[in-house]
């Protein structure tokens, strides 16, 4: 039963983190959008996803390794 409660905590986690890194994204890329800096579907609008991505999985990994999930 720990186990399976173990594993159900780490899922937990990881969603949390996709929403938490889908909103901090869709947050930057607003301005972006608005402003005309580039339109949607462009590279510059993948560029602002995957950076956020990066700086979300090291966070994500550093915060897991201190809590011992």
């Amino acid at each position: 039963m720990a186990k399976t409660n173990n594993k159900f905590k780490v899922l937990l986690y990881i969603s949390v983190w996709v929403i938490i890194w889908g909103s901090i994204a869709s947050l930057i890329d607003l301005p972006f959008l608005k402003n005309g800096i580039y339109a949607e579907g462009d590279l510059g609008q993948y560029l602002t996803f995957a950076f956020t991505a990066m700086i979300s999985i090291i966070s994500a990994k550093s915060i897991f390794n201190k809590i011992n999930l």
